[in-house]
């Protein structure tokens, strides 16, 4: 079952009809808004979508609403507050992977003007040239986490089912999608 058929299901929890209906595939230009999309696709790893979901809110508070400044400067006591926060997933090398991708995007942000800027410069890349880059750029990414992302923020298609009324709105909105 596609995850439009699940969500479109009368049994579906409620966490993922919200997400699928106004988040996932929809166009994302905020780089704040960017980076907390990223940061969840990572702390996904290993864990179900569900658990992310369900804690989507607590990172947000967590990681001081994914302000990218502000991570990138989060001192050794933020790291261990994170470790210890129970409502969000508490993996050091995750921690690890928000505060220097978080740098990073600072970094990015001083070439290309934004983090959005930087995916738009890159955007006719295939698949595997997006995932050597992000893994070139970034820490704790591999081909799903960056597929995942690339979808979830609208630069790839196939977040939703052709059939999918949500298909359509996003469609409409987003000039971006293309088969790679």
């Amino acid at each position: 079952m596609s995850y439009c058929a699940y969500c479109l299901d009368s049994k579906a929890k409620q966490v993922h009809v919200d997400y699928h209906n106004n988040q996932y595939g929809f166009p994302v230009q905020d780089d704040n808004e960017l980076f907390g999309r990223l940061l969840l696709e990572i702390n996904q790893a290993g864990l179900s979508w569900e658990t992310v979901l369900n804690k989507q809110e607590n990172f947000r508070v967590a990681y001081d609403q994914f302000n990218i400044k502000r991570i990138a400067n989060y001192s050794e006591e933020d790291r261990a507050r994170l470790l210890s926060d129970p409502g969000i997933i508490r993996n050091k090398l995750k921690v690890n992977a928000a505060i220097h991708n978080a740098q990073q995007i600072l970094q990015l942000t001083r070439e290309y003007g934004s983090f959005s800027q930087w995916l738009d410069q890159h955007h006719t890349l295939s698949l595997a040239e997006w995932t050597k880059l992000f893994k070139k750029t970034f820490k704790f990414v591999g081909g799903k986490i960056v597929h995942e992302f690339l979808m979830s923020i609208g630069y790839l298609p196939g977040a939703h089912d052709k059939n999918c009324p949500i298909f359509a709105v996003i469609e409409k909105t987003n000039p971006k999608w293309k088969e790679i």
